[in-house]
């Protein structure tokens, strides 16, 4: 060992002089191997041939991004893309199986964003290993994995693991988890074995649902002296950093209905979840998660290119902390399709993206975008294990260098925003808490910035008033996102899934399994589940289908169809008299028929792109509705006019084509790809898929299309710009929409027409284009005779105090004019113009000081200072400053008190 240390050491010494930029990794990679330290990716390999080898079906992770489940933005745990089959409504395919499931948390019980980076363990992004069985084994054998897994596999201390179980619930009638605790005697003392309340040890996937209780593994990694001290029992699940859980073996048993009471579950099932960056720290004998190999070659990255030591100040290793977690939350996010944007999930990732800028440019001094220069070093690291960060690189780079470069100019704006507070806090000393909250709300500014900020003025900030602007916030968004729903009323078993018969039928004879109540937004509404149904569920862009519940001799109107937790559900404002009877089932065809128009018209328009602007064309999102489509894709230029003619082209010759629908289903997904089927980056494919073909346009997609492009009729482009940085739109109708936007730029052009009363249309506009050219010049002409003139009246009829000249005047002029004016008027020294104007019903100022004043006065102080007077405000340089208002009424107040306040000052 003492060997091993001085080799490393020469290593270290020896080329991190010679080699600095890899000296970090590759010093990494050498102490591992003198040391024989399994590394994180070895761990990752060991944690799945492991659990394979007890009989385990090892599946990949699902999407970090979650598109079709509206109870959910991103998967949180391991156990979400199996919550179907804990909630009854998929069959399991596997009685046993596990994974490494990439995962976010951002707020609620589990993480809160404006932690990550401050303590050792906590992650935005993060992988879960877990391992599940599905009415197969249960707790005896769960402990028993774990327990063989971290002792024998990764050779934990066996002196340093405690294991909690729960102590019982009286208020749910709940009983101590004797089994559990009986188990782990088998393996540890029991002064070793806790425990735990209802809040550490009984898990739940909700308010309702599955859900038991759970026993943790916790594992002490302080120093022996530290141990002897205080026993580690002491410090379980008490928020100690070197103390920590780092495996949860929950025992689904039960299932908690709306009105709180727990029924038993039929079959019993094991969900487990052990944190990797965790169980990393652990192995490779670490005290911070953000010390192991999944973490330190970003963060020696970082620390390089700001030119700064990991280890050495607080704030720093802060800042390099959330800079390297945040960097591997928003390159997943973006490479499973969520971009930043300002609603819902890409809100999120937008929010974790400028809390990473923010410590960069606060703590680290990066003025410039740094972040997407990063992304090749985490595609480097990651990339092997996760292919989609490779493929998806140059994408990501791309929307994270515009993030940064916009983001930047709002912190500047912020820091400009927060100096003319402090100007005008006329003596006190504490920011007031809402104002700090609108710095954090509306500029991204976190709280510590703004309390760093003030420090160095010796201000403080009111915490109390910003917790409460905080605690507002959260109460707002829960208000708009609460949803109450009542128990499933279940009338018919369900083993399996809605039968869904819409790619063939516009109706069918069908019976109600379930429905419930629920209240959104004060509107109550009812869900039904039927057993077969031709009604489409909302998901993969493609919108719900509409239509009718009836039974000869009632009729219920469905508004809307989605899909949950792998139920299709139908909306509908009542629920039928009869629940019992025999129903049909009837999707409001004409709707139906156009959506498919618009569904199959995305297919040829994702082909032609591909074909007029390069295979590199990727599908970014859609949306297909009855009335229009939107189509997402990446390209890292504006399309040209040309260009989206030549694809609008291609795809009318392929509806004239009348190509059959061609649909191959259950085919398996490798062979799908094999035939050229385009698939979607951030979209999860079972083993066997459905593949939709019109010629050449082939792809994977399990919505409803039409029976031959034909049908379509028309293919117009509406619009195309950027949604992102490397993303376009494009926008367009087809069918009876096409013609009728034809319809009216043919009615347009005959307009302009009989406007011009031309018979050449683009001539004619041509002249008037060049009429109104000359015209403008004439009339330009003639505003700066004008403004010659007032200005020469204005320094004729001048007021002279103390050998400056004062100039001021209300008059009819545009904004513009009194600009030129002002400008005029402030050549030479000792000159002071004040203009005021109503033009077109709006309120105008304009001071101007000549430079030679401004040590003593600055157009800007009485611009802000006497636009108040006009309800309004401005800015400008210290020799111009121009501001507008709402109130016309007060201009000659504004330009009066504009003039006294020079005046005053100049004394």
């Amino acid at each position: 060992m003492v060997l091993g240390f001085h080799l490393c050491l020469f290593f270290f010494m020896t080329y991190n002089s010679q080699f600095p930029i890899l000296h970090s990794q590759l010093f990494c990679t050498f102490a591992v191997l003198i040391f024989q330290i399994m590394t994180s990716n070895e761990i990752r390999s060991a944690f799945l041939d492991f659990f394979k080898s007890k009989g385990h079906q090892i599946v990949p992770s699902a999407p970090m991004v979650i598109k079709n489940d509206p109870t959910l933005m991103f998967t949180n745990a391991g156990m979400n893309q199996f919550k179907d089959i804990f909630l009854g409504n998929t069959p399991r395919e596997f009685p046993r199986v596990a994974d490494s499931q990439k995962c976010l948390r951002v707020s609620g019980k589990h993480n809160d964003l404006e932690e990550v980076g401050r303590d050792t363990y906590h992650h935005t992004m993060f992988e879960m290993l877990g391992n599940w069985s599905f009415g197969d084994y249960f707790k005896k054998e769960a402990i028993a994995y774990a327990w063989e897994f971290l002792t024998e596999v990764m050779k934990l201390d066996k002196s340093r693991l405690y294991a909690t179980v729960f102590a019982g619930d009286e208020k749910d009638g709940t009983a101590f988890d004797q089994e559990a605790f009986d188990f782990w005697k088998a393996y540890l003392p029991e002064d070793r074995i806790l425990k735990g309340n209802k809040k550490d040890n009984f898990w739940e996937m909700g308010d309702t649902g599955p859900c038991g209780p759970c026993s943790e593994i916790h594992i002490d990694l302080r120093d022996d002296d530290e141990r002897a001290k205080v026993p580690g029992a002491e410090l379980v699940n008490k928020d100690n950093p070197l103390v920590i859980e780092i495996w949860n073996l929950v025992f689904m048993q039960f299932n908690r209905v709306v009105s709180g009471e727990l029924h038993p579950l039929a079959a019993k099932h094991v969900d487990t979840g052990m944190g990797f960056e965790r169980l990393c720290m652990a192995v490779q004998n670490k005290k911070s998660n953000y010390d192991t190999d999944v973490f330190q070659p970003i963060i020696q990255k970082i620390a390089q290119n700001a030119g700064v030591k990991y280890g050495e100040k607080h704030d720093v290793d802060v800042a390099l902390r959330v800079v390297a977690d945040h960097l591997r939350a928003v390159t997943f996010a973006i490479a499973d399709g969520q971009l930043p944007s300002n609603t819902g999930a890409g809100y999120v990732i937008r929010r974790i993206l400028r809390r990473a800028i923010r410590y960069g440019f606060t703590f680290l001094n990066f003025k410039e975008p740094f972040m997407h220069a990063l992304v090749a070093d985490l595609v480097a690291q990651m990339g092997h294990q996760f292919p989609e960060i490779k493929a998806q690189q140059q994408l990501i780079e791309n929307v994270i260098r515009e993030e940064e470069t916009s983001f930047l100019k709002t912190l500047d704006s912020g820091i400009l925003k927060f100096e003319n507070y402090v100007k005008k806090m006329a003596g006190k000393t504490v920011i007031d808490g809402d104002f700090a909250f609108e710095l954090f709300d509306t500029y991204g500014f976190p709280i510590d910035l703004t309390c760093l900020m003030a420090s160095e003025k010796n201000l403080t900030v009111d915490m109390d008033g910003f917790a409460e602007g905080l605690r507002q916030q959260k109460e707002r968004s829960r208000a708009a996102t609460s949803i109450s729903a009542g128990d499933w009323v279940e009338l018919l078993p369900q083993e399996n899934p809605t039968v869904f018969v819409g790619y063939k039928e516009a109706e069918c004879v069908c019976k109600i399994v379930k429905y419930r109540q629920v209240t959104a937004k004060n509107k109550t509404y009812f869900q039904i589940v039927l057993d077969k149904t031709p009604f489409y569920a909302e998901s993969g862009g493609q919108v719900g289908d509409t239509g009718v519940l009836t039974n000869g001799t009632e009729t219920v109107d469905i508004y809307n169809t989605t899909k949950e937790n792998n139920l299709v559900i139908h909306h509908a404002n009542k629920i039928p008299t009869d629940v019992t009877a025999d129903f049909t089932a009837h999707i409001d065809e004409v709707k139906r028929q156009k959506t498919a128009n618009n569904h199959s018209a995305t297919h040829l328009l994702d082909h032609a792109l591909r074909a007029v602007l390069g295979t590199h064309v990727e599908q970014k999102g859609s949306m297909v509705a009855s009335d229009r489509l939107r189509f997402d894709f990446s390209h890292f230029a504006k399309v040209t006019d040309e260009e989206m003619r030549a694809a609008e082209k291609m795809v009318n010759a392929m509806i004239r084509q009348n190509l059959p629908l061609q649909e191959f289903v259950d085919v398996p997904i490798e062979e799908a790809r094999e035939r050229g089927a385009i698939a979607l980056f951030g979209e999860k494919y079972g083993k066997t898929v459905r593949v939709i073909q019109f010629g050449n346009a082939v792809e994977l997609c399990g919505g409803t299309h039409t029976s031959a492009t034909g049908n379509i009729g028309l293919f117009k482009i509406v619009s195309e710009g950027a949604v992102a940085a490397g993303v376009r739109r494009i926008e367009a109708v087809t069918g009876e929409a096409a013609e009728n936007l034809v319809y009216e730029e043919q009615d347009t052009i005959a307009q302009l027409k009989a406007m011009t009363n031309a018979t050449n249309l683009l001539q004619s506009v041509q002249k008037l284009q060049g009429d109104c050219q000359m015209l403008r010049k004439k009339m330009e002409d003639i505003d700066r005779q004008m403004a010659l003139e007032f200005g020469k009246s204005l320094m004729e009829n001048a007021e002279e105090v103390n050998g400056v000249l004062f100039m001021s005047k209300v008059v009819d002029y545009s904004a513009d004019m009194l600009r030129q004016v002002a400008l005029q008027l402030r050549e030479g020294d000792n000159h002071v113009v004040v203009l005021g104007s109503v033009h077109d019903g709006k309120p105008n100022l304009a001071v101007a000081v000549s430079t030679n004043l401004t040590d003593k006065v600055d157009a800007p102080t009485l611009v802000r200072a006497a636009g108040k007077l006009m309800q309004g405000g401005g800015g400008g340089h210290p020799t111009l400053a121009m501001a507008g208002g709402k109130n016309p009424d007060g201009v000659s107040a504004a330009v009066e008190e504009a003039m006294r306040l020079a005046k005053e000052k100049l004394q």
